[in-house]
């Protein structure tokens, strides 16, 4: 019993420092413009968009210019094996 002497205040200074620090992000303009954070990623250092260079990555592209999801080169998958219980069963 003698603990609530200590967790109550603990816990309102915990939610204390957490309205604090909420109110800190609203006042210094965090959730202002969410949508341009999202944006930002996409654009270079300078702040234009990076021009296309045909390159499709680690995937090897199409003569058509349409990326295949598998390199021409890549074997066939094979079927899986079934698998059988402990008494023989499939």
């Amino acid at each position: 019993m003698e603990i609530l002497y200590l967790l109550i205040p603990l816990s309102a200074l915990l939610v204390l420092a957490i309205i604090g620090v909420f109110g800190w992000a609203l006042y210094r303009g965090q959730f202002e413009d969410l949508d341009e954070e999202g944006e930002r990623i996409l654009l270079d250092d300078d702040g234009t968009a990076p021009k296309p260079d045909g390159h499709a990555g680690l995937i090897d592209a199409h003569p058509s210019g349409i990326p295949s999801p598998v390199p021409e080169s890549a074997p066939a998958a094979s079927a899986p094996a079934k698998r059988t219980s402990s008494r023989g069963e499939v």
